[in-house]
């Protein structure tokens, strides 16, 4: 294994451009993909909180009176019409108070995240394109409903890289199987080591978590003479394509490399086991605790881009029984969510970790089924902290019953337009050339919200 031919390993490893190792190597490879911010960033990764099935606004930062005054009717003159049947309008009946400084409202669901009241910036007006959750999803991760294209996570790694160099840069914490899976968080034609790496975060012990991470045949020195031969071929391979170099290659050169070191860096990042007692009871218990403790580890430890799922499927998917079922969702994510404020706050990471909550669309005011909501993609509720966006306000608004958005509409594109800004990344100039076009995350749209930037 010490010798090539025709060259020998040294020779092949100078040939790489690795003289001081592999490491060299994939330093250079992170200098050759990714780019410096066009101007100065406001936050350098972002935690992405994700409800998949589409949470509804009104039960917790936009009260809604006319939902109760007007409950099981639609008043006349108003245009209620979804993609299905439904009946009148369906109470939201959660009490609201002021909370901070600010005097922000939140919902008693909200007992926990209104100590932090201060620090959300409500988005009101969100809407998107489409009432189905396969489109709805690909919109909201992946820019465009179209397929096999490049997740938000995978632009952000292209346009920034990671702070970590053992670690990879997109990180996606999921319990299970959201409708999508795994397209949400891939690469499509960006270099591959910019795709997610999926982590079923059920299991608590980091060997369960991650069962791949120890090769249970190889010590570690024998796999880094093996991987230096591996990497001395396909950079000398690559360094034969000077007029059309192999993106793939690259990709996997450097994705190789992440992942002999993530089998010494992951044991420790995972590993909550090693969080005093005090900081595990402050999140609580449960998958959605662990995944927002998760975060935070990952998050310190330079992580680009954080996503926490909310459960497998589509959980907040609440065609029936929504008022029965909301309050548990919200005890669920309440004392983690408030914990992962306090604890980037105390740890001075939270003026540059941009956190993101919402779903794929919101859901209706009037009711499916008697006591359901069906899909809202017209107006729905989002909020962001941290980051560079001013806290304790709202942006935007909809109408008096929580299903258009009238006032200051946000598009999609506009959130992701406004997320690259808070990066230092703008929306326009982070593009990608791929069969004969230039590609970008929001297409050739997108708008920054600049009245929510600190």
């Amino acid at each position: 294994m010490s010798d090539l031919n025709p060259i020998n390993r040294r020779a092949a490893l100078a040939r790489m451009g690795a003289g001081m190792g592999t490491l060299g190597l994939f330093n250079s490879l992170q200098a050759a993909t990714n780019m410096a911010p066009h101007f100065a960033p406001r936050a350098k990764r972002v935690i992405h909180l994700f409800m998949n099935g589409g949470p509804f606004g009104p039960d917790f930062l936009d009260p809604k009176p006319a939902l109760k005054k007007y409950a099981g009717q639609r008043p006349e003159g108003t245009d209620l019409r979804t993609e299905r049947p439904t009946g009148g309008l369906l109470d939201a009946p959660y009490e609201y108070n002021q909370h901070g400084q600010s005097g922000l409202p939140v919902s008693n669901l909200l007992p926990h995240t209104a100590k932090f009241a201060d620090e959300l910036c409500v988005l009101r007006s969100v809407h998107t394109d489409n009432p189905n959750h396969g489109p709805a999803l690909l919109l909201m991760n992946n820019g465009t409903m179209t397929p096999k294209v490049p997740s938000m996570g995978a632009w952000m790694s292209y346009g920034l890289g990671s702070e970590n160099t053992n670690l990879p840069p997109y990180i996606v914490l999921c319990p299970g199987r959201p409708v999508r899976f795994s397209i949400l968080w891939n690469s499509a034609f960006l270099p591959s080591q910019h795709q997610g790496v999926y982590i079923n975060h059920s299991k608590i012990a980091p060997k369960e978590m991650i069962p791949w991470l120890r090769n249970a045949k190889l010590d570690p020195a024998t796999q880094r003479k093996q991987l230096d031969l591996m990497q001395a071929l396909n950079r000398e391979h690559l360094a034969q394509q000077q007029s059309s170099p192999d993106l793939a290659l690259q990709g996997r050169i450097e994705a190789m490399e992440t992942a002999y070191r993530m089998q010494f860096a992951a044991t420790d990042a995972f590993d909550i086991a090693k969080e005093p007692s005090k900081v595990r009871e402050a999140y609580g218990k449960g998958h959605f605790a662990n995944g927002c403790l998760l975060a935070r580890r990952l998050s310190e430890r330079g992580v680009r881009f954080i996503q926490v799922y909310y459960g497998n499927g589509q959980p907040w998917d609440t065609h029936s029984n929504h008022n029965k079922t909301t309050p548990n969702l919200a005890k669920n994510i309440d004392q983690p969510i408030a914990a992962l404020l306090g604890d980037l706050k105390s740890r001075g990471l939270l003026e540059d970790t941009l956190i993101v909550w919402g779903g794929e669309f919101g859901r209706t005011p009037v009711s499916e089924n008697g006591n359901g909501r069906d899909h809202n993609p017209h107006g729905f509720m989002m909020w962001l902290a941290g980051g560079g966006v001013k806290g304790g306000m709202t942006y935007g608004e909809s109408d008096e019953f929580g299903f258009k958005a009238v006032q200051n509409r946000m598009h999609i594109h506009d959130l992701h337009a406004t997320i690259l800004h808070l990066l230092g990344i703008d929306h326009e100039r982070l593009t990608y050339r791929h069969a004969g076009r230039d590609y970008r995350l929001t297409d050739v749209h997108g708008h920054v919200a600049m009245e929510i930037l600190a």
